[in-house]
């Protein structure tokens, strides 16, 4: 992951609703309808949040009828993990060792 993907990934993780969202996400699918009721925000709002999620890659929109619905995408929030935890500080490991 390049460190424009990450940084994207990290601004639209900087949100708390968008984190409340990806939370909820990493647990099942769910309609739009019902990250409005747990969310208590407005359409637009959720919306926005939405698309910024969609953008960055870590959520997947797809419709079913007339339901918005989204999904984490596992492989991307994988890639994004593994991505952070490579970030290491070499000061902070040597304080850990004495």
């Amino acid at each position: 992951m390049s460190i424009e993907e990450l940084a994207q990934i990290a601004k639209a993780l900087s949100d708390t609703n968008r984190l409340n969202i990806i939370k909820m996400l990493t647990k099942s699918r769910l309609c739009a309808c019902e990250l409005l009721e747990k969310l208590e925000v407005t359409q637009p709002t959720l919306s926005h949040h939405m698309k910024i999620l969609c953008e960055c890659g870590l959520v997947f929109a797809f419709k079913e009828g007339k339901w918005q619905h989204y999904d984490i995408n596992c492989e991307r929030f994988k890639e994004f993990k593994e991505s952070i935890n490579a970030i290491s500080c070499l000061n902070c490991e040597h304080k850990e060792r004495n």
